[in-house]
């Protein structure tokens, strides 16, 4: 990969020329980690690189064309067509046929913005060998990528880069004198404004140099950073105490039953710039531990919520999350499931370990068999109502634990009403 131009783009002078110079990505990346192997075989092989936007996928591809000698070519799903794609075939075809043959690297930008018939082109040719494919997409291979071409090829999850790989970011830009020096306060906010995307900080930067050069500053301050990029901004620091203070905030509205306040602060993140994902996620943990099976279909909405904003992003796929926050709110609360979990989690952890009964053993052997594993169990589904009443599923000895009390809402009324009287049929029977 040649030097950059000292007036190119301060993301494009920045870019590793190795692999030892990525920053992030280290999951994948590091000794031993998969992507890393892959370079390290001297086989290229298909693969997507599925991850948020400026976390180093052209990176990753552009490296793995120099890892391997090959000819790199790119096209963007959002501007190219068919035409590029012929074009690229055409070029990896000579580049294999020359004087001295050369493998031929497909970078496809935004593959998910290719339709089907558009995907479909590019089957045969990685399936004959004529290049090696690497699409890049912001969105769910799943859902965005044909199942034909994901088949062949490696999916690879980047991550949004941490904090620390940000301010890395900016000591390199300061080391190579494109940015002047930046107040701690200053550096924070702009890690926080960034979000994990290294091309938004490194834009971010580019731009404060030029205005701080206009203005010839020797510091760049947070008060002087906040008057220059005004509401471009985050309205808190996403990993500072605000944050959490505001998360908390709708947690406990939606636990409190309130709609409209669990609305304002679920909109409030996202004005701040939380990721949806995130809060798709605490909508899941939220279904689990304050409704449970109050109210099965919580955690099912939060999934399906989850899964339609992977597949329309912002922000279209953010209301099917309001939806979610709003039903959250209403439905009847129980952390009866909550408590029993972690109530059998510190009875196990003190507790020794005690057999399994004999007959609930598996006895897959004629040994077993003979050993007496399974003697006795009694099937269930051949007992009255399908219910073996008087059986014993607890190790022997062991007192009944009562983990799970259900609350009187929502469906674990009937719940409760059902466990009695599995209760009562246990009492008549022994």
């Amino acid at each position: 990969m040649p030097a950059p131009s000292p007036h190119a783009p301060l993301a494009e002078r920045l870019r590793p020329r190795t692999l030892g110079e990525v920053i992030g990505q280290q999951h994948m990346l590091g000794e031993g980690m998969a992507l890393r192997l892959a370079f390290e075989s001297g086989q290229p092989h298909s693969c997507i690189l599925w991850g948020p936007p400026g976390v180093g996928k052209t990176t990753i591809a552009r490296l793995m064309a120099d890892a391997f000698d090959a000819q790199f070519l790119t096209i963007s799903a959002v501007l190219g067509g068919v035409k590029d794609i012929r074009e690229a075939v055409e070029r990896a075809e000579v580049a294999r046929s020359g004087l001295s043959p050369q493998r031929t690297i497909l970078f496809v930008d935004e593959v998910h913005r290719f339709n089907k018939s558009q995907q479909d082109a590019f089957l045969p040719h990685v399936e004959s060998g004529l290049f090696t494919f690497i699409g890049a997409t912001t969105e769910n291979p799943s859902f965005e990528v044909n199942s034909a071409l994901l088949s062949r090829a490696a999916v690879y999850v980047l991550q949004p880069l941490s904090e620390d790989d940000l301010k890395l970011i900016v000591t390199k830009a300061q080391g190579i004198h494109a940015v002047p020096a930046i107040e701690a306060a200053a550096i924070d906010r702009l890690v926080a404004y960034a979000d994990g995307d290294a091309r938004r900080l490194l834009n971010t930067l580019e731009t404060l140099a030029v205005a701080a050069g206009s203005e010839k500053l020797t510091e760049i301050t947070d008060t002087w950073l906040l008057k220059v990029l005004g509401e471009r901004m985050r309205r808190y620091d996403k990993g500072g105490e605000q944050f959490y203070d505001t998360i908390s905030a709708l947690h406990k509205s939606v636990r409190g039953s309130d709609p409209d306040a669990a609305l304002y602060w679920f909109v409030r993140m996202l004005d701040g710039g939380a990721d949806p994902r995130y809060m798709a996620r605490r909508f899941i943990r939220m279904a689990s531990e304050d409704i449970g099976l109050a109210d099965p279909r919580a955690l099912r909405l939060a999934l399906d919520a989850a899964d339609v904003y992977e597949r329309l992003g912002s922000p279209e796929g953010e209301l099917a999350l309001a939806e979610c926050v709003i039903y959250l709110a209403v439905a009847p609360k129980s952390n009866a499931v909550y408590k029993a979990f972690n109530a059998a989690k510190a009875f196990v952890k003190k507790d020794g370990t005690r057999p399994v009964p004999m007959h609930l053993r598996n006895a897959p052997t004629k040994l077993m068999k003979e050993l007496d594993y399974g003697k006795g169990y009694r099937y269930a589904h051949d007992e009255e109502g399908g219910f073996a009443a008087g059986e014993s599923y607890l190790p022997e000895g062991m007192a009944e634990p009562g983990f799970y009390r259900p609350v009187d809402r929502g469906l674990e009324l009937r719940i409760a009403d059902k466990l009695r009287e599995l209760k009562k049929r246990n009492d008549q029977k022994n």
